[in-house]
């Protein structure tokens, strides 16, 4: 009997390798909110529209320009995501997931994901990069369901979701540019509503850095199939805690934010792109 996910991946990755020259890519790049911006940097880029890949959900969030780009950055061939997809869209895990595994298929071996996030840790401020150095998942898990043997194994191990020497590489490269990195514990939830301040209160206490809605299945599913991982957020607000009328959370500041600090993340990402 066919797996219709798997099919639906093999199809996809396979009208993706038509628009290749010969080369597959070994590093994937998910951009999150606002930080599309990353793509235009792609050099001899292969832009395909999700809308064209077969068995592609389209991406509805704001600040997701919805494009698969193929091409060189830093010096390597790379395929990246220009806007991801979310649980709250509707989809299920397995399409949220669904890039992640056809960037397997093309033979992706290293990963790097970011997003804008809001901060829960209170030394964190707007506009604050952090380096994702483990997470809390709070999103039903893509992997539940008959597993997928020709990705990996039934439970796959998730002690260091987030490679050490992918940490200290971009750890070096920002002290280089002079940049401060914040290092820290990534939740992801449903969405798409914003927290409330008591569960701001109740993910600090249970050890969250930053709060945000994806990356987390996209993560699980790169380890799943052997994927090396390095994730970078960008704080575009500070959780709130208080219930105070002034205090709101807005999603077109978030995507701006994330848009101001979107230059010092493309520098990490090249520098750790060329030490690959």
């Amino acid at each position: 009997m066919i797996d219709e996910r798997t099919e639906r991946i093999r199809i996809a990755a396979d009208y993706i390798k038509t628009k290749l020259d010969g080369e597959s890519p070994s590093i994937g790049i998910v951009l999150g909110s606002g930080l599309g911006k990353l793509g235009d940097k792609i050099e001899d880029a292969t832009v395909i529209p999700y809308k064209e890949i077969p068995g592609f959900p389209l991406s509805t969030a704001t600040g997701h320009k919805g494009n698969l780009i193929i091409g060189r950055f830093g010096g390597k061939k790379v395929v990246a995501m220009q806007g991801r997809f979310h649980y709250y869209e509707g989809y299920s895990t397995d399409l949220v997931t669904l890039p992640i595994r056809v960037m397997s298929s093309l033979g992706v071996k290293v990963l790097i994901v970011s997003n804008a996030a809001g901060g829960l840790n209170q030394d964190f401020h707007i506009g604050d990069l952090m380096i994702i150095k483990d997470h809390i998942n709070l999103i039903p898990n893509p992997l539940i369901g008959p597993n997928m043997e020709q990705f990996g194994e039934r439970f796959p191990d998730m002690t260091r979701p987030y490679d050490f020497d992918l940490i200290e590489k971009a750890e070096a490269i920002a002290r280089g540019l002079g940049y401060k990195l914040q290092k820290g514990v990534y939740l992801a939830n449903t969405g798409p509503t914003y927290e409330t301040p008591a569960e701001v209160r109740f993910y600090r206490m249970i050890g969250a850095d930053a709060v945000g809605m994806s990356t987390v299945p996209e993560v699980i599913v790169a380890r799943h199939c052997g994927i090396k991982v390095f994730g970078l957020s960008v704080i575009t607000n500070c959780s709130n805690d208080s219930t105070r009328s002034e205090a709101v959370n807005d999603s077109e500041d978030v995507v701006k934010q994330a848009d101001i600090a979107a230059d010092k993340m493309i520098a990490i990402v090249t520098g750790l792109i060329k030490k690959i």
